[in-house]
């Protein structure tokens, strides 16, 4: 599996387990709703500082997202 769908999906899992929705996301980590709907479509490719704002925002260190 292509490292990006490893991460769209943990995203993904991580915020559905907590009862988030992409909004609620979005506010957290002060990202657009659609950017993260486009991360977890898989189609955006996610700079380093996003996914430290990411993992926070779902209180998981950064490597929790790319672990497959």
């Amino acid at each position: 599996m292509e490292l990006r769908q490893i991460f769209a999906g943990n995203i993904k899992r991580l915020r559905k387990e907590r009862g988030m929705s992409q909004e609620d996301l979005a506010f957290e980590s002060g990202l657009h709703r659609t950017y993260i709907s486009g991360i977890e479509r898989g189609i955006r490719n996610v700079g380093l500082d996003n996914i430290g704002v990411i993992a926070a925002a779902l209180g998981v260190p950064p490597e929790a997202l790319l672990k497959a």
